[in-house]
């Protein structure tokens, strides 16, 4: 079955990078955004085909909570250290159940 739900997440963190780039001509946020979200697509497909085998996607979703949750403890701003800080933390929550 199709995880549509790790899609989603790895569009909103695709997009996120290229709104930082375009609103703030953050070529880091561009290439993070992408970077991850490109990683979250491939654990997206690969839990797609087996539920099992979420390790990257989880680990995506891992590395941006601890990055993010430390941006949005330093700055104290929702977005969109917070958003993606808080989805991310969903998504750890979900796949990790999983290996569980």
């Amino acid at each position: 079955m199709t995880d549509l739900i790790g899609f989603a997440y790895a569009a909103v963190v695709a997009v996120g990078g290229v709104i930082g780039y375009v609103k703030a001509g953050s070529v880091m946020s561009l290439g993070a955004g992408l970077l991850f979200g490109a990683l979250a697509a491939m654990g997206a497909s690969h839990a797609s085909s087996n539920p099992a085998n979420c390790h990257l996607i989880l680990g995506a979703s891992l590395t941006l909570t601890c990055v993010m949750g430390y941006r949005f403890m330093g700055s104290g701003k929702f977005m969109p250290a917070g958003l993606v800080a808080l989805l991310s933390v969903l998504m750890v929550v979900r796949y990790g159940m999983r290996l569980l």
